[in-house]
């Protein structure tokens, strides 16, 4: 008589008993958690580029998608652009925002707490006068971000906040931004 596979426990979408199995075989072998992300980034005139990402490393190996995907930035024409995609910095918004808000849901599922539904809007403020090296005292990048979410789910109010602190806790990108990340840069001919 055939035994009756166990099916995967799902919250939030997650597949919750491969995430326990990962977690497990991290534990180990702790250096699988080893990740190296790339972008290729072209420059293609003005103020936009286009990133492709592809190969990864990760889980010990070389690993690549099934079909690259291709990032566009562009700038709005009020800043000398052609509006044809995103700015760099509303990128950033973006990363910031996808990378809470799915660390959130993994560690909510993870410790069975179930979501309905998540949203969140994101602002930044950017003075051009760093940018455009008119004032040494402001910055050339965000002076703050300011992050809502909105949440549903079964759960007290006091715990929402609880539930947004699993994601600010474990985001990578909220942490390269709240505590800064070395970065090399070097230069070579073409």
């Amino acid at each position: 008589m055939a035994t009756a596979q166990k099916l995967p426990k799902i919250i939030n979408g997650v597949n919750v008993t491969d995430l326990f199995t990962t977690i497990d075989a991290i534990k180990a072998t702790p250096a699988i958690a080893k990740f190296k992300f790339r972008i290729h980034n072209q420059w293609s005139g003005a103020s936009q580029n286009r990133s492709t990402v592809d190969n990864f490393h990760g889980a010990g190996r070389e690993l690549s998608r099934a079909k690259p995907f291709v990032l566009e930035a562009d700038e709005p024409a009020v800043l000398l652009g052609k509006d044809a995609a995103a700015n760099p910095v509303e990128h950033l918004l973006h990363a910031l925002a996808s990378c809470l808000t799915t660390s959130m849901v993994y560690h909510a599922a993870a410790r069975g707490i179930q979501l309905e539904e998540v949203e969140s809007s994101f602002e930044g403020d950017l003075d051009l006068r760093g940018f455009l090296d008119l004032d040494k005292n402001v910055r050339n990048g965000y002076q703050g971000v300011r992050v809502n979410f909105k949440i549903k789910a079964d759960v007290a109010d006091e715990q929402l906040q609880e539930i947004v602190e699993l994601g600010t806790g474990h985001s990578p990108v909220f942490d390269c931004l709240t505590s800064g990340v070395p970065v090399s840069v070097k230069v070579e001919r073409i």
